[in-house]
């Protein structure tokens, strides 16, 4: 059975604050990379394309985390908790809108064998 977490966290920056949200973001990058159960952690900003032209956010984290627990405990860090509460929540953050969600690759009612580890 899979246990692992997607997360999409989405930023829309103050007009003009684009490139400084981008690099805040990236800042958060090589801590995360140090959690044991962090598999993905990558910023990535809007392009455009003929191909792929649906309405975006103009900044997205991707992120896959090893199980639920580990990416609660990664959003429960002080540097993680920080960037929210100074540049989402502050009224004066240069973030007007964020969306945070997450995903499983699980089917419902997927009968995956449970293997018993000794």
């Amino acid at each position: 059975m899979s246990k692992k977490v997607y997360c999409t966290a989405q930023f829309q920056p103050k007009t003009g604050l684009e490139d400084e949200v981008f690099a805040k973001l990236q800042a958060l990058e090589p801590n995360a990379h140090r959690e044991d159960a962090c598999i993905l952690y990558t910023v990535t900003r809007h392009i455009s394309s003929p191909f792929a032209d649906g309405d975006s956010f103009p900044i997205v984290f991707h992120e896959i985390w090893a199980d639920m627990e580990s990416f609660e405990a990664h959003c429960q860090r002080e540097e993680i908790k920080a960037f929210f509460a100074e540049n989402c929540d502050a009224e004066h953050g240069p973030i007007i809108k964020w969306n945070v969600t997450i995903y499983s690759d699980e089917p419902n009612n997927f009968d995956a064998p449970i293997i018993q580890k000794s």
